[in-house]
């Protein structure tokens, strides 16, 4: 009969299987995005365009039935042209080649990121950052992302996670040994950060009228209604001009309105 494991072994295991299980909490946050335009890139009249968001509207065998949340297109693609993203910044099935191509479309900056699954270890990750060059084009780097017995994660070996969302996190406020400091993810159509305006309106107004000084004429005549220097508003105009019809024949309307003002 075998013998237990040791206090110690039995809390490396159990933090491990702590550990792999807080990597995987952001199953439930999943989104789908496109990694190739679709049909071929040579068409003009395209159904999904590469770095879309997706409505997963079906899962039949290697073909997707998908719709572009961007367009709201429905086409069927394969599924190996569908990426799995987890917090917006978690890709699952993409290789170098492509993370790089998805960082350098125009949607994104230096210090845009992702972390995808490591091409040559199995269950390890890889980070990749897009850098700012000012003399040539913008380049992407890659950092592999190890872990240690115990599930912890690090890049450095003098740091180490208990998860990729606290090493996330850790980046976003210092570069610390990377190329610079983690901004924002890698922006996908239909997903893209919102971006604030101005919502305060613009307010126009006429200056105060001083009704002492104010010439009768800007309030009957018909050239001051097209004169847009007119201090009356047309409203104001029509206002006045309907109350006198009202209460005077057409004779006494400016003798009235000199005994007013």
């Amino acid at each position: 009969m075998g013998s237990l494991p040791s206090k110690r072994g039995y809390s490396a295991i159990q933090t491990s299987l702590a550990n792999s299980q807080a990597n995987l909490t952001a199953v439930d946050k999943c989104i789908f995005v496109a990694l190739y335009n679709f049909p071929a890139s040579g068409q003009t009249d395209l159904s999904v365009r590469m770095g879309e968001q997706l409505n997963i509207l079906s899962e039949d065998g290697d073909w997707w039935k998908v719709k572009s949340i961007t367009t709201g297109r429905e086409c069927y693609m394969p599924r190996s042209y569908v990426a799995k993203v987890y917090n917006r910044w978690l890709y699952k099935g993409i290789n170098r080649e492509k993370a790089e191509e998805l960082l350098l479309v125009s949607s994104n900056s230096s210090g845009s990121f992702l972390i995808r699954e490591s091409e040559t270890r199995k269950g390890s990750y890889s980070l990749s950052i897009r850098k700012t060059n000012q003399v040539t084009r913008d380049s992407i780097k890659h950092y592999r992302i190890n872990q240690l017995e115990n599930g912890w994660l690090f890049i450095s070996p003098r740091l180490t996670f208990p998860t990729l969302q606290e090493m996330v996190d850790y980046y976003s406020e210092t570069a610390d040994g990377i190329c610079c400091i983690l901004r924002a993810p890698c922006i996908v159509q239909g997903f893209a950060p919102p971006v604030l305006m101005n919502s305060q309106p613009i307010i126009v107004r006429k200056p105060t009228l001083n009704w002492r000084n104010l010439d009768s004429t800007a309030l009957f005549t018909e050239e001051s209604a097209l004169n847009d220097d007119c201090p009356v508003s047309l409203g104001l105009r029509e206002a006045v001009n309907s109350y006198m019809y009202m209460t005077e024949d057409s004779d006494s309307r400016t003798a009235l309105w000199k005994r007013k003002t």
